[in-house]
């Protein structure tokens, strides 16, 4: 079993503690530029919530061809994933990230400039490759950048960036959409906004470093040690380096190289499914179900459609608001106890959203008010718990070998349970009503709090190449069982 994990790389040698400095700066800098990916994604995602009724209206969409605009982009994001991760660990994360800008400010021009549902649908699959591949490689990117003390903080930066998307993408619909909502065309200008941040990423990520360790990973050593020396302190900046090719070259010796490694190597293997089950986990709340219909939801609580579209704001505000508590706490709080924790609080709200749905009968004056309440509940129980925390167990949990590979099945995975979600939600609410809906998201609930129980292992507060020896041989679950 691996030694101290606070105190030891997987060398077993200490590494010499943080300092603050310049290179602390150049951390923050990296950090906030990279995040740009998450803020689209977010924003790309959230969009829709606002943006479909008038863009229904003006291309003529049927309830179908509504769910297929909304599901091309989650489905497609399924495919980034995967292949995003791939191709990330072949070409580098950097430059991947600069496709991904490339790729939203592509799809953001289909869709502003789409003149039936076939181009539009286009747009949609472009923007869901780049969200897609934006969610494995830019969380990947941060916790291979970032010292293992603050990595929870740090990767999960992504995610907070996503959910401050979102709200953005409420905000924005709400004050076109009521400004300007006898404007022909509307929802262009909703989706246009997206073009600003990707041109940021872009510009930004060509002046950032590339990943030290996948530097390592591809035998540039001396450019590893020189970007490490840009976001660490000298010493600190060789002795991870040192950690680094200790296990690079242990992995080599003993053939561990590469996703095909999974198939010979049952530790690894296990690891790969506790992450599609840990992702899986997390969409099956109905979190996104939320972002996308929750002003679908909100009307058939009983709120009017212009007074759903801004009360719509509320879950966005508390989502930013759990994130940033976050990760205040990610630094301090096992990954499995916030898992735990968000879980029951979120299957709780699961089950008083089905109560208060049937035992509030629709036209009562506090229906809506109720759930509402009940909804920005689950979504800050979610989001405080559960949504970081998940993002950073993925980035952080595999080993550098095949960590593009295995981040990308997982999120694959994930992603493919929010595209059944984001397409079957709409019939789910109008077969079951909210509160068969609701009572069914708290039964899957439940079951995912018993797989994390029981399945789950720790990661905080190991260098990632502390975690990648006890995920390789399997002590991971030695430590977690005691």
């Amino acid at each position: 079993m691996a030694s101290s994990p606070t105190q030891l790389g997987a060398s077993n040698a200490p590494l010499p503690p943080l300092t603050d400095g310049p290179h602390r700066k150049r951390l923050g800098l990296v950090a906030l530029v990279a995040t740009f990916g998450g803020l689209l994604f977010g924003y790309d995602t959230g969009v829709i919530n606002g943006a479909l009724s008038p863009m229904s209206a003006e291309l003529g969409l049927t309830p179908i061809t509504e769910g297929v605009v909304t599901a091309s982009l989650v489905f497609a994001a399924a495919i980034g994933a995967i292949f995003g991760g791939r191709l990330s660990d072949a070409w580098g994360r950097r430059k991947m990230i600069i496709l991904l800008a490339v790729l939203f400010f592509a799809g953001t021009l289909a869709v502003v400039f789409t003149p039936n549902f076939e181009v539009l649908v286009l747009g949609r699959i472009l923007l869901g490759l780049a969200v897609g591949g934006a969610s494995t490689v830019v969380p990947v990117f941060l916790a291979e950048l970032a010292p293992f003390e603050i990595r929870g903080s740090l990767a999960g930066r992504n995610e907070l960036a996503i959910v401050v998307g979102q709200l953005a993408a409420f905000v924005v619909n709400a004050i076109i959409g009521n400004v300007f909502g006898n404007v022909g065309g509307v929802w262009r200008i909703m989706f246009a906004i997206c073009a600003l941040p990707a041109v940021a990423l872009f510009f930004g990520m060509l002046r950032m470093p590339e990943s030290p360790r996948w530097l390592v990973e591809k035998g540039r050593h001396q450019e590893a040690l020189d970007v490490l020396k840009t976001v660490r302190s000298g010493d600190r900046a060789v002795a991870e380096l040192a950690d680094v090719e200790h296990v690079a070259q242990e992995e080599r010796e003993g053939h561990q190289i590469g996703w095909r490694a999974i198939f010979s190597n049952k530790n690894l293997f296990r690891i790969l499914l506790v992450a599609i089950g840990l992702g899986v986990a997390q969409q099956l709340t109905g979190i996104n179900s939320i972002m996308y219909y929750g002003q679908t939801v909100l009307t058939e609580s009983g709120f009017s459609k212009d007074g759903a579209l801004l009360a719509n704001i509320a879950p966005g505000v508390i989502a930013v608001v759990g994130g940033i508590i976050a990760l205040k706490m990610m630094d301090r709080l096992d990954r499995r106890r916030t898992f735990i924790t968000g879980l029951s609080l979120t299957t709780t709200c699961h089950v008083l959203i089905g109560i208060a749905s049937m035992a509030l009968p629709v036209g009562n004056p506090i229906r809506p008010f109720v759930i509402l309440f009940l909804v920005v509940a689950f979504v800050g129980s979610m989001q405080t718990f559960l949504n970081i925390a998940v993002w950073v167990y993925l980035s952080e949990i595999f080993p550098l070998h095949m960590r593009g590979f295995g981040i990308g099945v997982a999120v694959f995975a994930l992603w493919v349970a929010n595209g059944f979600l984001s397409l079957y939600f709409p019939s789910m609410v109008a077969a079951m009503g909210i509160t068969g809906t609701f009572f069914l998201f708290a039964a899957v609930g439940a079951l995912a709090l018993i797989f994390v129980v029981t399945q789950v292992p720790e990661s905080r507060g190991r260098t990632l190449e502390a975690l990648e020896e006890d995920v390789t041989t399997g002590a991971i679950y030695l430590v977690h069982k005691k």
